[in-house]
């Protein structure tokens, strides 16, 4: 089996997406510490059950689980959590990052409370178990023990295209895409490799959060077509051995597709290294004939979601 042998940590696996790496993750040879705090979708409330759901459903299908309810975005929690899995099997290989809470509010609208809570679970949660993991992985590579390591982490087209209503969701989600690009830079010298994944699919958060009714209320046609079982095949193979070569990289999976993107890259200029500093005036008028004049087309997520709409 692909996974066969390699242990790894999956955050956010009690529902969603996660549960579908996690179960993936599974079938595919690796033993899975299923992380899961078990809150509603602002991230109030805890329960144990949806982690120990999909450890049973693991379990039931032959592999190898155990429950955690830790929060991401405790420092030390993160820290036992890294520690469970090698107490637990021995080693660890690989971490998804995928938890997360939302708390949409246009910034006029938004408290510091709003901000802080998301910022703390997707950035900072994010930055936890990369943190622990990485120093783990580092050692292990100083006693000439070579785990490839892979870091899977979870971005979002909020984050890379930019949506309306979530400035604390997409602020944090094109920080980890930029984390992870910096992870992957600075721990590939010990083996491991970190990516980051934009899920494009109907979850509970997704359709909680928008007041769309619940997941068990979306028709089934589109749950086959956009559910997030189109994105666990990614991070699998990310997760692999074979995926080796594969590094800070942000992809966008869903709908049946996957997508590279690629981050902010100069794409038009004015003036050169020789040019004297510029008139405030003659700089905005060549701002305006060379930028403005001639905009680059570039993909929105008003666009985005009306393709993912026509799609279902």
């Amino acid at each position: 089996m692909l996974l066969e042998g390699r242990v790894a940590i999956v955050t956010g696996a009690g529902r969603g997406i996660g549960r579908e790496e996690a179960l993936m993750l599974a079938k595919h040879g690796a033993k899975v510490v299923v992380n899961d705090l078990g809150g509603s979708h602002d991230g109030s409330g805890a329960s144990q059950s949806p982690a120990d759901e999909v450890v049973a459903a693991i379990k039931a299908a032959g592999g190898d689980a155990i429950a955690n309810g830790d929060n991401v975005a405790d420092y030390k929690a993160a820290q036992r959590m890294i520690q469970a899995a090698i107490d637990k099997w021995g080693a660890l290989h690989i971490v998804v990052n995928n938890a997360g809470i939302l708390r949409d509010r246009m910034l006029f609208n938004m408290s510091e409370e709003d901000f802080d809570s998301v910022i703390a679970v997707h950035l900072k949660g994010t930055f936890n178990l990369c943190r622990h993991a990485a120093a783990y992985w580092r050692e292990e590579h100083k006693k000439g023990n070579v785990l490839d390591g892979r870091i899977i982490n979870t971005s979002s087209d909020s984050g890379l295209l930019c949506n309306v209503g979530q400035g604390n969701y997409g602020a944090a989600k094109a920080g980890i895409a930029a984390l992870t690009v910096i992870a992957d830079k600075e721990l590939s010298r010990y083996g491991v490799t970190a990516n980051a994944v934009a899920p494009s699919a109907i979850t509970r958060l997704t359709v909680d959060a928008m007041g769309r009714g619940t997941v068990e209320q979306t028709p089934q046609a589109m749950i086959d077509r956009a559910g997030p079982a189109h994105v666990a095949p990614l991070v699998v193979w990310l997760a692999s051995v074979k995926a080796g070569n594969i590094h800070g990289e942000v992809f966008r999976a869903g709908n049946g597709r996957v997508n590279l993107f690629q981050g902010w890259q100069a794409v038009r200029q004015v003036g050169d290294l020789k040019h004297a500093v510029w008139d405030p005036e003659e700089l905005g008028a060549a701002m305006e004939k060379e930028f403005l004049a001639k905009p680059v087309e570039k993909q929105t997520m008003e666009a985005l979601m009306k393709e993912m709409a026509g799609a279902v």
